[in-house]
């Protein structure tokens, strides 16, 4: 990673430098206006290091992590011993694997325990959850990604595994699109590359035409994952306007072999009675 190489963390741009220097040139303030932030090597690595755990599950071996972070193979190496030292990173019996470490679950639980607008959510989430009998997520937009804040279990059998912290793409979710149609046509054509990744046979990998579908979002008041993100899994989300973009948004998740036309009109109205009780209590604190 070279000195003023620029990089980014899911759609948000920093540059990387070693350090020291004068304004503008070492991530001290007084940086050309409108220039990207510029960012400390040995930070952005570890970032970009755990972020890259935090994607993968399990153990990976150095040569592994090496290849598919491209990362000098000893400096790479000093930076994982450090953070296993402190618990960031931790290894397997024989001290050749890493993996994510439990500190990043105890800062993780912290941003969720600290943060007001998921302990708001917390009596609308039940409700919902007793209303629809769904799954029920709240989530938050993070540059090209949503990421789950709460979640509520269906009540039912057949339903869909979910956990806090998982991270989805906004263009293939009922939330992340919920959430873009808050944002302008432009503003998402900034954000999102014109071909998109396809997670499933049906997902739309096509930039202008999910803009044209962020119109239908933004006048109907809802979004839909038609199987987009999960074969057999339909979802129904809204974005709660309690700041402008949004950046939360609430859905409701169902396997498509139990919805019903009359399931899915009921799912709606609960989602929108659960938005506007969202956003009266954010909107207060």
């Amino acid at each position: 990673m070279a000195r003023g190489e620029r990089i980014e963390f899911d759609g948000a741009a920093a540059v990387a430098v070693d350090g020291g220097g004068g304004p503008g040139g070492s991530g001290e303030p007084g940086g050309a206006a409108g220039a990207a932030p510029a960012a400390v090597k040995s930070a952005v690595r570890t970032v970009v290091l755990l972020e890259h755990f935090a994607a993968r599950p399990g153990l990976h071996s150095l040569a592994e992590i090496q290849h598919d972070l491209d990362l000098p193979k000893s400096s790479l190496y000093m930076l994982l011993r450090t953070l296993v030292n402190l618990g960031w990173v931790e290894t397997d019996a024989t001290g050749t694997r890493y993996g994510i470490g439990v500190r990043a679950l105890l800062v993780g639980s912290s941003y969720i325990d600290g943060d007001e607008v998921v302990a708001a959510a917390r009596p609308t989430l039940d409700r919902l959850s007793e209303d629809t009998t769904e799954t029920i997520h709240l989530a938050r937009m993070d540059g090209r990604s949503v990421v789950y804040l709460a979640t509520r279990q269906s009540q039912h059998y057949l339903r869909p595994f979910t956990r806090v912290g998982r991270r989805l793409p906004v263009h293939s979710t009922a939330l992340g699109k919920a959430l873009l149609a808050t944002h302008t046509d432009d503003e998402v054509r900034a954000l999102l590359p014109r071909r998109l990744d396809a997670v499933t046979e049906h997902t739309v990998t096509d930039r202008e035409q999910l803009i044209e579908e962020l119109a239908a979002v933004r006048e109907q008041g809802y979004a839909v994952d038609r199987e987009e993100n999960t074969l057999g899994l339909r979802c129904f989300g809204v974005a709660v306007p309690y700041r402008t973009p949004a950046r939360d948004a609430v859905s409701c998740s169902v396997p498509v072999a139990r919805l019903t036309a009359d399931h899915e009109e009921a799912i709606k109205a609960a989602l929108f009675a659960a938005r506007d009780r969202l956003s009266v209590v954010a909107r207060r604190m």
